[in-house]
């Protein structure tokens, strides 16, 4: 009963902590959804993934929108799930069911996902960055997968990470838990860009301004596109 009665009390009271998790803004055509908890080192807890998928979906139906930055508050974009939510048993299919959700959400948005890390991402926040469509990041950014320190394996993380860097880099990265900083990220394709931290807005600014000026119809074909036929082969490509 006691114990009940305390998850019942975190629960509410990580439900308030969480509201404000995430913040947006939507420009002329780009929407910015920034991980506002820096508390919790930005960590994705049930209530930011709730977010982050449903703002996905608003910004993909707004045909005004043609482009989508998920930025971070403080020195961490993200350190991956949070750990305390994890801790109860009930939450751990919730969180993971959460997670997958948010990557098809990103897959299935019709218009681009650009990351925009300044800082730390860990375990599901480089998940965050790998399944997003481009990356920009500063110079000052690590990225790792640190799971296996702690007696876990960073599965979930571990599928888009594997699809974008090379399989040695994504075997080093999962079973050591080391971190590669931002110039191996690049030369790895996790990252599209790396610039110093006071260009990063606006390297973003720059990017989401070239996408606004394309076509919204032939930016969300060619999204559709790209990412069917990258699951065939060459000549089923072509057909």
């Amino acid at each position: 009963m006691l114990k009940s009665i305390l998850r019942g009390l975190y629960r509410h009271k990580s439900s308030l902590a969480s509201e404000n998790c995430i913040t947006t803004i939507k420009s002329v055509n780009s929407y910015r959804i920034t991980l506002s908890d820096p508390k919790t080192r930005n960590t994705l807890s049930i209530a930011a993934l709730q977010r982050l998928i449903e703002e996905i979906k608003i910004a993909g139906d707004d045909l005004s929108l043609k482009s989508i930055v998920i930025c971070a508050n403080g020195p961490v974009f993200s350190a991956g799930h949070n750990l305390k939510e994890l801790s109860i048993p009930e939450n751990q299919k919730t969180v993971f069911s959460l997670a997958t959700k948010l990557m098809n959400t990103m897959i299935e948005c019709p218009i681009p996902i650009i990351a925009c890390v300044d800082g730390v991402a860990a375990a599901s926040g480089c998940q965050l960055v790998a399944a997003s469509d481009m990356a920009i990041c500063s110079n000052r950014s690590s990225f790792s997968t640190p799971g296996v320190n702690l007696g876990l394996f960073c599965s979930t993380p571990g599928i888009p990470l594997s699809r974008v860097v090379s399989k040695k880099t994504a075997a080093y990265m999962l079973f050591t838990g080391t971190s590669i900083n931002a110039e191996e990220a690049l030369r790895t394709g996790l990252v599209s860009k790396v610039v110093q931290p006071e260009e990063l807005d606006n390297e973003i600014t720059t990017l989401t301004t070239l996408i606004g000026q394309k076509s919204r119809s032939v930016i969300t074909l060619g999204k559709t596109f790209f990412y069917k036929q990258i699951d065939e082969n060459i000549k089923s490509a072509y057909k």
